[in-house]
């Protein structure tokens, strides 16, 4: 895939890694759009990387129905979806309640699923696209206090193969991108991204490897791969 004047729409990119991966992008030619639930911050993001932004929530349908409405008019189609919105609920097994797993699922699992949904149709259309979900180190193995998260990102490693066997005969390629941890907002109450130490993450390892992926020829594609810190102790 060509990253230049590609059209490539991705979620939850107010900040951290969706962020940092609109801003390589765009810088790279193409043409992006990201969704965010946060009106302020998103346009702040915008500005920053030269995005379009689309205020919406991956976990309801009409937001994700509105977000296609919106890009398409826009860009006029679609190549690449990165499924990259989440949220993270750390809690004991025996702590987490209903809402906690409704919640995490409705934006990690139930967003991408839905968003995929209706980029599917259009890739097959078109004759091929790509979707790329944002996993985690978290989908291989858990963790104490992970109950929730974990589960989600398991759910969405399964989800993923589903799609590469379903899709590949579309000339689809699906593709699984697990950062361990990164220094991100991420389960931080007031969204307030962290600055990472020397020895952790930064959103911009993941973009980078977002961007590898993806500018692979069409023929090949990476169906999984994990990111981890060199030396995180």
């Amino acid at each position: 895939m060509k990253l230049k004047d590609s059209k490539i729409l991705l979620t939850g990119g107010s900040l951290g890694i969706g962020k940092a991966t609109a801003k390589l992008f765009v810088e790279n030619g193409a043409k992006v759009g990201i969704t965010g639930r946060d009106r302020d911050r998103l346009a702040t993001a915008a500005e920053e990387t030269g995005a379009f932004p689309i205020v919406a929530d991956v976990s309801r349908q009409e937001d994700i129905d509105r977000t296609y409405d919106v890009f398409l008019g826009e860009f006029g189609g679609l190549d690449c979806l990165i499924n990259n919105a989440g949220i993270g609920r750390w809690r004991k097994s025996h702590e987490a309640t209903l809402e906690d797993f409704g919640d995490v699922f409705g934006v990690n699992v139930y967003g991408a699923a839905l968003m995929a949904a209706r980029a599917i149709p259009i890739f097959q259309q078109k004759g091929g696209g790509n979707i790329v979900n944002i996993g985690s180190t978290a989908a291989l193995k858990g963790f104490d206090g992970g109950t929730v998260y974990a589960a989600t990102k398991f759910a969405l490693r399964g989800m993923t193969q589903c799609w590469q066997a379903e899709l590949r005969k579309y000339n689809i390629r699906v593709f699984l991108i697990n950062p361990s941890e990164v220094a991100t907002a991420i389960g931080s109450p007031d969204r307030v991204e962290r600055e990472a130490p020397p020895n952790k993450l930064r959103s911009i390892e993941i973009a980078h490897s977002i961007k590898s992926v993806l500018e692979m020829d069409d023929r090949g594609f990476i169906p999984e791969l994990s990111v981890w810190a060199t030396n995180p102790w």
